[in-house]
């Protein structure tokens, strides 16, 4: 997202211009007024003593002591214009302030416009344009650059998601017709006991593979942002549902999530959704621990929250749990690292998020944030 507020050198560019354009008025300020003191100082001078041998001695006394009093009032009026001028420049340093600012936000208004307008465009709305009409100029220059981006960035996510869809759905037939024939082989007579365990072993695999390839389909699924079958979905239910496919043998379960908390959503998702949680926390987990799934309601969102024990990691470690095949421990569980990935963009299709903390005891803290059902009251 293209940032036009960013600090440049200690300040922003709307401080920049408004610096810039009081700094102008000042200078010309300045200016304006030393070349009015300049003048006045030059027109002003005292009469010439008049010849000596044409007045007398009061006479002259008497003009010296005129040209002593137009002196005194001559610096007098110098020191009053200094006074003004420097009052002056203290208004027009003020003055300049509040001008520079008036116009550094004219100038900027186009830009901030683009920049709020461009925020408001995420993965799942890059369909979105800016639009912005007027005349040729640098703004509308970069509101058209910045739409080109977006289409081609609209284009790049559609056929990425179109490929692993694609390539997820054409890998099924070969799948199933590899583990079609590996049952067609075990099931003749007279098969080695070796060639049975190499079966076994393989359609392990095959299975494994199978699962990999739904991760992805109900990840490009969630990614698209297209949810036609939306409807309430309870979150108890959901949480029932995870825990009696998955059973956690060895583990301490503990289940706090009232009746009435519901999420509008697609309930084929939001099941995905929670069924990766149990089914990550059953999984990275350590043998006599804790599953602890809790849920609440706050500011007009539900909050499902699942803690585990486990083996400690950082902060930075758990980060990264959230993105595509990002894994800790996989040489003891052997997981596909797609669960909390889809977990992520199944919340964010749902216009929520998924957040990821390391607990100080070990284990993980995972918080799925979801909108509540237009038809839940909020307490």
């Amino acid at each position: 997202m293209i940032r036009l507020r960013r600090p440049i050198r200690g300040g922003t560019v709307g401080r920049r211009f408004t610096l810039l354009y009081a700094g102008v008025f000042l200078v010309s300020g300045a200016g304006l007024l030393g070349l009015t003191i300049l003048l006045a100082g030059g027109v002003s001078s005292t009469q010439p003593a008049p010849n000596g041998t044409t007045t007398t001695a009061n006479l002259q006394e008497h003009i010296r002591a005129l040209e002593d009093q137009l002196a005194s009032v001559h610096d007098e009026q110098n020191r009053q214009l200094i006074m003004g001028a420097l009052i002056a420049m203290i208004a027009m340093a003020g003055v300049s302030l509040l001008l520079g600012g008036a116009l550094a936000r004219r100038v900027l208004r186009p830009l901030r416009t683009l920049t709020a307008a461009t925020r408001r465009i995420s993965a799942d709305s890059l369909d979105r344009r800016l639009a912005v009409e007027g005349p040729a100029d640098e703004v509308k220059d970069l509101a058209d650059t910045i739409d080109e981006l977006l289409g081609r960035l609209e284009t790049s996510f559609d056929a990425q998601r179109r490929f692993v869809a694609n390539a997820s759905h054409e890998l099924r037939t070969p799948l199933a017709t590899m583990r079609a024939s590996l049952d067609v082989a075990v099931a003749k007579p007279d098969v080695p006991p070796a060639t049975v365990a190499l079966a076994d072993r393989m359609r392990t695999q095959l299975d494994r593979v199978d699962h990999l390839l739904d991760g992805f389909l109900v990840l490009a699924r969630a990614q698209h942002g297209a949810l036609a079958d939306t409807a309430p979905v309870g979150l108890r239910d959901l949480v029932g549902a995870a825990l009696a496919a998955r059973p956690a043998e060895g583990l301490t379960v503990t289940v706090d999530v009232p009746e009435g908390i519901e999420v509008e959503g697609s309930p084929a998702l939001l099941a995905r959704l929670v069924g990766n949680l149990v089914d990550n926390a059953v999984v990275h987990n350590e043998p006599s621990g804790f599953i602890a799934v809790s849920a609440f309601t706050r500011d007009g969102h539900a909050e499902l929250v699942v803690e585990t024990s486990g083996e400690a990691f950082e902060q930075s470690q758990v980060d990264r749990l959230g993105r595509p095949f990002e894994r800790l421990g996989v040489e003891r569980t052997g997981s596909s690292g797609l669960g909390l990935s889809i977990v992520a963009a199944v919340a964010a299709a749902h216009g929520g998020r998924l957040t990821l903390t390391a607990r100080p005891g070990g284990g993980l803290r995972a918080t799925v944030t979801l909108p509540l059902a237009a038809t839940v009251a909020v307490p």
